[in-house]
């Protein structure tokens, strides 16, 4: 189920004066403004989880992993939105309207939320394949211990592969592995 059909109209601009002004996170796309749910503490682990495991890794290379406080911008489509974990390599490219807003992410994890999976998955990814840096995006799962990666072929197709319990989930587009025993080993107090 994607966003609602058009109703406001707002320029991103206007979207960008909105999120300055507020404590809580929106999305935009197509000149509409939507919430963002706040997460549960079993999202919040698994986030964490994710996150700082890429953080050891990266740390002292070229890649850097932000935490969903930083907004990605699709510009073909318009899309804005705050992925869990995000990874940039090299420098940040921002967006001209916004140098809080970087549209060159490498690697995108997303920690699925049964209200938001089928969006997830389905039209929030084809805005996101639409980024020419994006190599990989990773789909956690709040129900099951799996990490689901896509990843950009030299041809230019995706191709998915899904990483269970006892299993390691490479991502080679950054060269980090994560181990789903131990991503899920707090999530599961949460």
């Amino acid at each position: 189920m994607g966003p609602p059909a058009h109703l406001h109209g707002y320029s991103f601009k206007e979207y960008l004066d909105l999120e300055s002004a507020s404590n809580v996170k929106h999305e935009f796309l197509e000149g509409e403004i939507y919430a963002m749910a706040g997460g549960t503490p079993r999202h919040a682990a698994l986030t964490l989880a994710v996150g700082g495991a890429l953080l050891a890794q990266l740390r002292g290379g070229p890649c850097r992993a932000f935490s969903s406080d930083l907004r990605v911008r699709v510009p073909e489509t318009g899309l804005a939105t705050y992925p869990d974990v995000t990874v940039v390599c090299g420098p940040l490219e921002v967006d001209p309207a916004s140098d809080a807003t970087v549209t060159n992410p490498k690697v995108i994890v997303e920690v699925l939320s049964p209200s938001t999976k089928d969006y997830d998955l389905g039209e929030k990814f084809d805005h996101y394949r639409k980024l020419p840096s994006l190599e990989a995006v990773l789909y956690v799962s709040q129900t099951e211990a799996r990490i689901e990666s896509r990843t950009r072929q030299a041809d230019g197709s995706w191709t998915t592969q899904e990483a269970h319990a006892g299993d390691t989930a490479t991502i080679d587009a950054i060269h980090c592995t994560l181990n789903v025993d131990d991503v899920y080993r707090d999530a599961s107090l949460a």
